[in-house]
């Protein structure tokens, strides 16, 4: 789960678009955004069509012109949360040198994550892979092809910060992520934030 980096083509002119494209993008964006926001809060299976129009602003008719469907609607929602994971959690963290140092710039990143409530019901990552845990299909693909990357980079850091046991540490810092968000979505404690990445910099230090 590395930044995205530009390619050669970023630097080109970009092509003339007419409106009727430029519009088609800016719904898919913001029907996308909006559903990755409410499935924090709802779960992924809850979107619908009508909802999304009536909280966006689009016409049913305009969102089902931009997606072929509610399953398409989905997975945009999964790939949103991507990339606002990666702009608040991942990127903040990537001026630090491999290993150890990035690994402490993530939690810190994590935590303000959560207390920005950059998703209103907290992580999404664990929003949805709890919601998608023993379900097949390309929405559950990509819920975990979303939490495998954040896991490999995880496993990554920590192996270059001499880590015996990469997997076992990823684990056990993915863990208290997770009980954190939980604890602080019930709660309301961002106590438990700071408790996560005590714990987690615990297990840097082991």
């Amino acid at each position: 789960m590395a930044p995205d980096t530009p390619d050669s083509a970023a630097d080109s002119p970009a092509p003339r678009t007419d409106g009727r494209r430029a519009r088609g993008d800016r719904t898919r964006h913001e029907v996308a955004r909006e559903a990755a926001m409410s499935a924090t809060v709802h779960g992924l299976d809850a979107i619908t069509v009508g909802a999304l129009a009536a909280r966006t602003g689009h016409s049913k008719s305009g969102i089902l012109t931009v997606f072929a469907n509610r399953e398409a609607i989905q997975i945009a929602a999964v790939a949103e949360a991507r990339t606002l994971y990666l702009r608040h959690v991942v990127e903040p963290s990537w001026p630090a040198a491999p290993g150890l140092p990035r690994l402490h710039a993530l939690l810190d990143s994590w935590v303000t994550y959560l207390r920005d409530d950059v998703f209103p019901g907290g992580c999404f990552i664990t929003a949805t892979s709890v919601e998608y845990g023993r379900r097949e299909g390309p929405v559950a693909d990509a819920v975990r092809d979303l939490v495998r990357e954040w896991l490999r980079l995880l496993e990554s850091e920590l192996a270059a910060a001499g880590s015996r046991f990469p997997a076992d540490d990823a684990f056990r810092i993915d863990a208290y992520l997770r009980a954190a968000n939980t604890r602080y979505q019930l709660f309301g404690d961002d106590a438990d934030l700071d408790r996560a990445r005590r714990l987690s910099l615990d297990v840097l230090s082991a």
